[in-house]
């Protein structure tokens, strides 16, 4: 492998892929660029949108209509060299993602890799000095923005994928590289898994960039990610004149304030950490109307999933119970959800000591906490029931702001060591 024009060529992908930044569910253009990409090297096994997914348990998908929306911008935006990404597109049955499997044709494991490829949804920054801006690969999408590194994430696959592919022959088993849609607001990974993609898989494998790890550093073990719900409240009440007949109305803008105010008051749990946040809640159509109707983002999560259980289920009666006391009714909807998952301590030791003896990486670290949530746990926790073993890595790289920030960017050149790590891992696990 020619590792110093793969990592020119990672450039280019990721700069791409954040110049056309897409939201979770809405991945069309990406797909489509991942899957000719990997038709091209020679991955003849490739299955895409709902074919990997389990449509009964997707979480968070815009309506139809706003899916046509993106499904014409993707397509309007596919590059020329992509000239088979509209039938791709089409192939995708209005879902995004793509597996690829490289089968050796030999026996050994099945190694499972995840990348996500979705975005964050938040404006990039249009100061000067920030590199997207100053090199032309800023984010065209409005409100779109790869904040999180997850273009590096995809890059990195389809880097990955070269790699593998050229030294087939030398290789055991069956190595699936899982493109997911929906990372963020964790939406996509649980209708993966309930559809059975990381079945049968004896490893599975993720990481991520950035997260608080340096430049030339290597996280073997990120654990304690934060179980998760995500979910909308939307409150029905009845509208009236504000001054002529108040008492007719039934108040959904009160209830959803007063919801908002007692979810923060939730008792904590006494063995371990919560979350409970509204990010956002909108309400009414005018000053002297009773509101009609009210609508509130949240979250809750928890150190456990019994605490994460916890939470949810007083977030449910605070709401409720919210609501009652105005006379109005409250729908809540599941938007996205996330489990717990420890890497397997064992497959930690084993990828350590060959990364060690790469000496890709100035320092090694055993294992870094997880701040947030990810849900990819729930394809960890898939495979480790069915008796494989998993584990969730950092690929270290200085940032310019923290994630999910619109002056964030990553050090690309970190890009090319997390290939070259995750092949030496495979190359290990496929013996």
């Amino acid at each position: 492998m020619d590792w110093k024009h793969l990592e020119l060529e990672l450039i280019v992908l990721r700069r791409d892929f954040h110049k056309y930044p897409e939201s979770a569910w809405t991945e069309f253009r990406a797909s489509a660029i991942i899957a000719s990409y990997l038709n091209r090297l020679g991955y003849r096994q490739l299955s895409l949108g709902l074919d990997n997914i389990d449509p009964q348990s997707v979480m968070g998908r815009p309506d139809e209509a706003e899916i046509d929306r993106q499904i014409e911008r993707a397509k309007a935006q596919l590059p020329e060299s992509c000239a088979d990404g509209a039938d791709f597109i089409d192939k995708m049955q209005r879902y995004p993602g793509v597996v690829g499997v490289l089968n050796t044709g030999k026996d050994g494991p099945v190694i499972s890799l995840r990348f996500d490829i979705d975005c964050v949804d938040v404006n990039e920054t249009v100061l000067p000095e920030h590199r997207p801006n100053k090199e032309c690969f800023a984010s065209v999408n409005a409100r779109l923005d790869h904040a999180c590194g997850h273009d590096a994430h995809t890059a990195i696959g389809l880097g990955l994928a070269k790699s593998l592919i050229e030294k087939k022959d030398e290789l055991r088993g069956e190595i699936r590289l899982i493109f997911q849609p929906g990372e963020e607001g964790c939406r996509g990974a649980y209708a993966m898994t309930q559809k059975g993609v990381v079945d049968g898989s004896d490893y599975f494998l993720s990481l991520h960039i950035g997260t608080g790890v340096p430049s030339g550093s290597f996280a073997l073990n990120s654990h304690g990610h934060l179980c998760t719900t995500k979910f909308d409240a939307c409150f029905t009440g009845r509208a009236a004149h504000a001054a002529g007949a108040p008492q007719e109305g039934k108040n959904a803008l009160l209830a959803a304030a007063t919801a908002a105010i007692s979810l923060h008051a939730i008792a904590p749990h006494s063995e371990g950490s919560m979350r409970v946040n509204v990010g956002a809640l909108s309400a009414g159509t005018g000053r002297n109307v009773i509101a009609d109707h009210a609508v509130m983002k949240a979250e809750t999560r928890g150190e456990t999933q019994d605490i994460a259980d916890y939470v949810y289920k007083r977030a449910c009666e605070v709401i409720n119970g919210a609501a009652a006391m105005y006379e109005t009714e409250a729908e809540i909807i599941k938007m996205g959800s996330a489990t717990d998952a420890d890497g397997d301590a064992a497959l930690a030791e084993r990828v350590g000591a060959v990364i060690r003896k790469s000496d890709l990486f100035g320092s090694i670290l055993n294992d870094v906490p997880a701040t947030g949530s990810e849900d990819a746990t729930w394809m960890m926790r898939r495979v480790q029931e069915q008796g494989g073993q998993a584990l969730y890595m950092v690929l270290g790289s200085d940032i310019t702001a923290p994630h999910h920030n619109g002056s964030f960017d990553i050090d690309e050149n970190a890009m090319i060591n997390g290939v070259r790590a995750l092949d030496i891992i495979v190359d290990e696990l496929a013996k």
